[in-house]
This record gives structure tokens, C-alpha cells and sequence, in this order.
């Protein structure tokens, strides 16, 4: 897909020209507890709570919490006094977390915590994917959760990406029922727009211009599969949706 392979293309060339040259530092995540008062109390040592946002996700009427972990260890900013982009790197991981309230009101339980969705930041030309997006990261929208991202380059590409994706608990899991994505050449002006439906199984595509709101359509039908879970995603920088076809 050539939208998949434009964003591949740009990490890969970018990493090559600059994040290759960077020591990032390993880092161990820590294990969240497994109940607590409220979102502050799901804050481990070392870490922030960046972001959180408030909805019924299970259905039972109650108002669940989705938020997001950000690590503040000193150790993970990283000197680019010499190479493009940012002098100061902060690769500090992320945590993206969400837990039911319980049914007697009392607290809430701690049903997903993840590494992988939002990555690090690793490369000194490329925004930090998760504070790149114009809206807000992370939401709770008519009983789903949605998190977005961002792909913005200081240097070496004209390219620039917003990825969302929906995720609907059922069968206990949350499970991946939507991906939207606009790709635009900040040189060129083209815009090309892709948004899946997975559950009806049916794909739009794009192709447009920042100069006008034409655009041309095309829509696809996906082949029927298993829904893939949000721990099944990866990093969402490299999700390809057309693998999943």
C-alpha cells in the first residue's frame, strides 16, 4: 500500500541519517497495580500520568478510565548536541492503560496495560508521536477507545501522517474495529486518506489536494478474518492494515 510504504520509507531513511547515531538507552516497565482509587493511583515511581480520558467502555454504565503513562527517568534524555533535529532527546517509554470502575462504585480495576501502541520516540528530526496530533491523543467515544498518532519530520521528508485507531472491548479484550489515516506531501499538496471498517469489512481510500476538497474514492472489501486485539497491533508506527487483508 503505497500510503503504508511512504511512512516505512521515512523511519526507515530517517533512522539511517540520525537515530542510528544515538545510544537509546534500554528501559524495563514496571507492572502497574492491579486496582486503584483512581487514575493517579495506577502511577508507579519514575513515571507521569500524561493523559486520561473518562466513558462508559464495558457497557455497564459506569464511567471507566482510559489514560496514558509517561516515563520522567533522567537517563532516557539523550545529548544531540551535533546531529540534526532536537538537542535534547527525551526517549522516555509510554504506557497506554485502562480500567472498568467497579460495580459498587468504590475504585476501578486495571484491564489492559501496553507498551507497544504508542513507541518511543528515538529519532531527533521526528516529532514525538503522540504529542504530533492537532486533537487530543486519547479518547472515549460512544463506548470505544481511540488513540491517535503522528508522523512529522523536522528534516529529510515532506511527509506528514495522522493514524487513529478505534477499539471496542468484547470478548474480553479490546479489539481493533476501525484505523483511519491522512497522509499528506507538504511539498506536493497531495492528500491520501484511508479509513477501515472492520467490522463491516469495508476500506475507503482517497486521493486529494490541500489545494481543493475534490478528491477521487475508491472502496474496498476486506476478506473476513479475526479481529486483532490492541496487544495484537504492535507499534502502531509500523502497522500495516493491508497485512491484515
Amino acid at each position: 500500500m503505497k500510503i503504508a510504504l511512504s511512512i516505512v520509507a521515512l523511519l526507515a531513511g530517517l533512522s539511517c541519517a540520525a537515530a542510528q547515531e544515538l545510544a537509546i538507552p534500554a528501559v524495563t516497565y514496571p507492572a502497574l497495580p492491579r486496582e486503584a482509587a483512581s487514575a493517579e493511583g495506577f502511577v508507579p515511581p519514575g513515571w507521569q500520568l500524561e493523559a486520561q480520558a473518562r466513558g462508559d467502555l464495558n457497557g455497564d454504565g459506569k464511567a471507566d478510565l482510559a489514560f496514558v503513562l509517561h516515563a520522567t527517568d533522567p537517563k532516557n534524555v539523550v545529548a544531540n548536541p551535533d546531529g540534526l533535529g532536537v538537542k535534547s532527546l527525551d526517549t522516555n517509554p509510554r504506557i497506554l492503560a485502562a480500567a472498568f470502575a467497579r460495580v459498587s462504585g468504590d475504585g476501578y480495576d486495571l484491564v489492559l496495560e501496553n507498551h507497544a501502541l504508542i513507541p518511543r520516540r528515538t529519532d531527533p528530526v521526528m516529532d514525538d508521536p503522540f504529542d504530533s496530533v492537532a486533537a487530543s491523543g486519547l479518547e472515549v467515544a460512544r463506548g470505544t477507545l481511540r488513540l491517535r498518532l503522528g508522523v512529522f519530520a523536522s528534516a529529510g521528508s515532506w511527509g506528514m501522517s495522522n493514524m487513529t485507531w478505534t477499539f471496542r472491548w468484547q470478548t474480553g479484550r479490546f479489539e481493533l474495529i476501525g484505523y483511519d489515516r491522512t497522509d499528506t506531501n507538504r511539498g506536493s499538496g497531495e492528500i491520501e486518506g484511508l479509513s477501515v471498517n472492520y467490522l463491516t469489512r469495508r476500506a475507503k481510500r482517497t486521493v486529494g489536494s490541500i489545494e481543493s476538497d475534490a478528491e477521487k474514492t475508491r472502496w474496498e472489501t476486506l476478506a473476513r478474518g479475526p479481529l486483532l486485539s490492541l496487544d495484537e497491533v504492535g507499534d502502531g508506527l509500523e502497522f500495516d492494515p493491508d497485512s491484515r487483508r
